[in-house]
């Protein structure tokens, strides 16, 4: 006796072997991309930047009041400029800034941000646009100070509580204890210490803001800080698009011009090696 199979379940049963051998001929379906943050940007038409707002020269207002300026509020500026989208700033304190990045009130952090591994590990960041390093400030005219080896036995204006000491220490300086920065470099102009260190950027600065100090760099370090913006993780579309616009911004000399505005040379470029 033969069976007879009903013509709804031959077609359901061709149906069935079709799919499977789709699938196995195309696999599975790739997932789609969740990388929204750079068509976020373009689709408000506006970088929301998260700085500080009092951490001159790099994010500050003048006389503590009007518009925002400074080296990393005028290079996120000329980056949004490139990117299409105007510019909003929102001023946060330092502490509260990578709260503020992962809790969406912001796009990017432009505040200098150092790189380190531990942040690498947590946020996305663009390509640096600020390199420094650690330099001796010694007076103008000062003999036998030009490595760090020099600096045994010879006294250096350091603040106890910034990484600078410590380096001081190590290369075998008498430590003069200072509160900051002007006191160690008022120290070194007077004559009453040999040296101070301090981050190049701090030096640069200060000749920016005073004039001709009478204060010259003796040395500078082999390690080199890079500050970058940075965004929460998993950014890598508008990551990529900002590291697009530095690229151009220094190709066309912008970053160069604004670095001589503020610190006199060019603080965008890597130091020779």
């Amino acid at each position: 006796m033969t069976t007879r199979i009903a013509p709804a379940v031959l077609l359901l049963v061709a149906s069935l072997a079709l799919t499977a051998c789709s699938s196995g001929a195309e696999g599975p379906a790739a997932e789609p991309s969740t990388d929204t943050s750079l068509a976020d940007v373009q689709a408000a038409g506006e970088l929301v930047v998260g700085t500080e707002g009092t951490y001159r020269p790099f994010s500050y207002s003048e006389d503590g009041s009007g518009d925002l300026t400074g080296y990393d509020v005028e290079v996120a500026r000329a980056v949004a400029e490139q990117l299409g989208v105007d510019v909003r700033f929102e001023q946060t304190q330092w502490d509260a800034i990578f709260a503020g990045l992962e809790a969406g009130r912001f796009d990017v952090i432009a505040n200098q941000v150092s790189i380190t591994p531990e942040r690498e590990a947590a946020y996305t960041f663009s390509q640096p646009y600020t390199y420094s390093t650690g330099v001796i400030v010694v007076a103008d005219g000062t003999a036998g100070i030009s490595s760090f080896a020099d600096l045994d036995g010879k006294t250096a204006a350091q603040s106890l509580t910034s990484n600078w000491y410590a380096l001081a220490e190590q290369s075998g300086a008498n430590i003069e204890a200072v509160e900051g920065w002007a006191q160690a470099a008022t120290l070194v102009q007077q004559g009453r210490v040999d040296a101070t260190i301090n981050d190049k950027l701090t030096f640069l600065d200060y000749q920016k803001q005073t004039g001709d100090t009478g204060l010259v760099i003796a040395a500078e370090s082999d390690d080199v800080s890079r500050s970058a913006f940075a965004f929460v993780a998993g950014s890598d579309a508008l990551a990529a698009a900002v590291d697009d616009a530095l690229a151009t911004l220094a190709t066309n000399g912008t970053l160069a011009g604004i670095s001589a505005e503020f610190f006199g040379e060019d603080v965008s470029v890597a130091p020779a090696s």
